[in-house]
């Protein structure tokens, strides 16, 4: 869209009041309500949006890898293969992302997080940032592994950590780890002293052991409801400890699959979704082609109607875009428009410290329109 330009009419996922937006130079220069601005500059281009929303682009912050990549398969050959997934996720609307490294060897764990490191230099237009790394595993319990290689999984202490992390710790903005493993609290200790990020998951935590990984310094809960105990009237489990923790952010996958609709509107109406909850693809590296059978580590995995499983039926991820979420939480009639905008772009913003849409940010904006005839909330970059 062109650099300087007067956007009117518009809602946010901030405020549902109709605002002025004002670009300069590639940039957010002012946002103020409609009611109280001043005259509009007409010797400028004006852009009425009508009542739609603008949003900036999603965050993804558990994304497995793209295009037929893996992220823990990761090579130097890749790189021009890196550079078309960013291109990829910024035309499905995503802005900027964790590429996620499952649970696998600290060789390979090493090698990717060493090419991520030096490709995250790179910028472009039209490209969706690398922010850093999410690391799922391989800290995790065995009994709740899902997917991830049981031979690869790690006992959680400081010198394993170090092992993994190596001299990329820089790049790692979010672990994921099951808290039961180490009930000191000295890799929490550790990992938040590194500025690491402590996301809670692939875990049999009762509520005492979530609660005291909070207390130590964990902040957020990887796929909630995924790879943990369900809720349970007599044992809240780590869910049930995250929920009622005001301080704790959930990270959850809408595809209709990993939590059915109505479990969904449990989670969301528990928690203050704007604050408390993120969307996440947790979408695999078939994510952009064609349905079928593809390699995953050692084995394989079918991906059928946007779901990958593996070939005894345990439930692998998604191939569906981190919007396609936002769109299905609508159509489900479990949030309202604004909500389901915020949760994919101003939540995941807020769950690792970056701000949302706001004066000096770069214009990287969608307008999203709901069609009142289909009930179908579409969006374009603008």
């Amino acid at each position: 869209m062109k650099d300087n330009i007067e956007i009117i009419n518009a809602k946010l996922p901030i405020s549902p009041d109709l605002q002025l937006i004002s670009l300069r130079d590639g940039k957010i220069a002012s946002i103020a309500p409609m009611s109280d601005s001043p005259p509009i500059n007409r010797s400028r281009p004006i852009l009425d949006v009508a009542g739609d929303w603008i949003s900036l682009g999603g965050v993804d912050l558990q994304i497995n890898g793209g295009l037929g990549l893996a992220f823990p398969e990761l090579e130097k050959q890749h790189l021009p293969l890196l550079d078309k997934i960013c291109q990829f996720l910024w035309q499905q609307g995503v802005d900027a992302f964790l590429p996620t490294i499952v649970t696998t060897s600290v060789a390979k764990i090493q090698r990717s997080l060493s090419i991520i490191s030096e490709f995250t230099s790179k910028t472009s237009p039209e490209y969706a940032q690398i922010l850093g790394v999410h690391l799922e595993g391989p800290f995790l319990n065995s009994e709740k592994r899902g997917a991830h290689p049981a031979e690869y999984l790690l006992p959680l202490n400081q010198e394993n950590v170090k092992r993994i992390l190596g001299d990329y710790a820089e790049i790692v903005k979010v672990i994921t780890l099951a808290p039961e493993l180490e009930p000191t609290g000295k890799v929490i200790s550790y990992l938040k002293s590194l500025g690491i990020t402590v996301s809670l998951g692939h875990s049999l935590a009762s509520e005492t052991q979530a609660q005291q990984a909070f207390q130590q310094g964990a902040t957020m809960v990887t796929h909630a409801f995924n790879a943990m105990p369900s809720l349970h009237h007599r044992q809240p489990g780590l869910l049930g400890a995250a929920l009622v923790n005001p301080q704790v952010k959930c990270g959850f996958i809408a595809d209709g699959q990993h939590i059915c609709p109505t479990m969904l509107q449990i989670l969301l109406q528990a928690a203050n979704y704007e604050q408390r909850l993120f969307l996440v693809s947790d979408a695999l590296a078939p994510i952009g082609l064609p349905e079928g059978v593809y390699p995953w580590d050692n084995r394989e995995i079918t991906v059928k109607n946007g779901t990958a499983r593996l070939e005894d039926g345990t439930l692998a991820g998604t191939t569906l875009p981190l919007l396609v979420g936002v769109t299905n939480l609508v159509e489900w009639g479990i949030c309202g428009i604004r909500e389901a905008i915020a949760i994919a772009t101003e939540s995941p913003r807020n769950a690792i410290g970056l701000t949302g849409i706001s004066p000096r940010k770069p214009a990287t904006l969608l307008r999203w329109h709901f069609n009142q005839t289909s009930s179908k909330l579409t969006w374009e970059r603008l």
